[in-house]
């Protein structure tokens, strides 16, 4: 029988639920950072709001941590490569001067539809990161918009109702099916001169080559890939096929076949840009394909240094996409004395936020970087 006991007022609460209510707390670990958000009182300073977000909890400290270890990647790349991890070594297609710190950037398609293209360009265009992974709608959709551009819409617009316009909906983005027939104009042509250096010259062309050769061809200083080929930046996609550019070499394959593309050596070159790296971080927005093979290729030097993943897809269905990076931990695609943070958000919302309070409050700091790295190069090859 539950025990009350009397007072002058009458009957106290049943001590079994003071008991459970009022039990008595530990002493909070002294230096524990206080929950506290940006008071506007004190005016508006938007770095100072994003820098509160390590304090306002749920998704916010997520952001602040991202930002956190963002910096810690920037800070070792720019930092002097040890001696004893100077070695040569040749990143394909290209040959990128080795830093302390090899940073892969991997986005999937729907970001290059949206706004966040400029984000990234302005990342490709200052030599900020240093290898590229995206699906084969985050290539094509680039060169795209450089013929064409994409327009506002509705998530709610009737897609029998577009189907009928020769209009298609990214969301609530809108791109005529005409921008796609331009896409084939252009690129046609280069598929038949591709293909016509691999017969004549012995072209070994691979996804990446050929995205660097399209990034030179567009010569757009708007396009992503552009960058991308003028920084000597490899962009691998090892879903090429699966998307427009995937259709047009569906169509090229009748109309002048013979063109081969070869994977392996992409595989073979992402890995080893990994395996030869001093240290690596991993910028991963979205998920899918992109995600899995930038992890992967980390795996093969017993896992990146350092990683932040942005994206809304969640763990419970086993997918690669919602793996946290605890997950990634047990794979070795990340090590094990790494602090990886995810974000749960969208990535327009988020990412240029991202960059904003880290890569572009440091953009001397890299302007600094490449001087003096052009500087040592000059006095070497001078003594040499």
């Amino acid at each position: 029988m539950m025990e009350n006991t009397s007072n002058e007022d009458g009957l106290l609460p049943p001590s079994v639920a003071t008991d459970a209510v009022l039990v008595k707390s530990e002493a909070i670990a002294e230096g524990t950072p206080i929950v506290k958000g940006y008071d506007f009182n004190e005016g508006l300073d938007y770095h100072r709001l994003l820098q509160s977000y390590m304090t306002t909890g749920f998704q916010a400290q997520n952001f602040g941590k991202a930002v956190e270890e963002i910096n810690r990647m920037i800070s070792c790349k720019l930092s002097p490569v040890a001696k004893e991890n100077r070695k040569e070594y040749n990143s394909h297609p290209t040959e990128r001067e080795k830093t302390n710190c090899t940073i892969f950037l991997s986005y999937t398609s729907n970001l290059i539809s949206a706004g966040v293209r400029e984000i990234i360009r302005y990342l490709v265009q200052h030599n900020m990161v240093d290898c590229l992974v995206t699906s084969a709608g985050g290539v094509e959709e680039d060169f795209i918009k450089c013929m064409a551009p994409t327009y506002m819409g509705e998530f709610s617009l009737r897609g029998s109702e577009l189907r009928d316009k020769g209009i298609n909906r990214i969301g609530n983005l809108m791109v005529p099916n005409d921008n796609y027939c331009k896409f084939e104009d252009w690129v046609m042509p280069l598929l038949d001169t591709m293909l016509q250096e691999q017969n004549d010259k012995g072209t070994l062309w691979t996804p990446s080559r050929m995205i660097d050769r399209l990034g030179k061809e567009i010569n757009h200083p708007d396009s992503v890939y552009y960058w991308a080929h003028k920084n000597n930046i490899p962009v691998f996609c090892p879903a090429l096929t699966d998307g427009s550019l995937g259709d047009m070499l569906y169509f090229h394959s009748y109309r002048n076949p013979g063109l081969l593309l070869d994977i392996i050596q992409d595989i073979r070159a992402i890995n080893s840009i990994a395996v030869q790296s001093s240290h690596t971080g991993m910028i991963i927005v979205g998920g899918g394909v992109i995600k899995h093979h930038t992890c992967n290729a980390n795996l093969m030097r017993n896992g990146a240094d350092f990683a932040v993943y942005l994206n809304t897809a969640s763990e419970f269905d086993g997918s690669d996409s919602g793996a946290s990076p605890d997950e990634a931990v047990s794979w070795g695609k990340i090590r094990k004395t790494a602090t990886p943070v995810k974000i749960c958000a969208e990535a327009t919302l988020v990412f240029p936020l991202l960059v904003a309070e880290t890569f572009v409050r440091r953009q001397q700091e890299f302007r600094d970087f490449r001087v003096a790295m052009e500087t040592e190069n000059s006095d070497t090859q001078e003594n040499g």
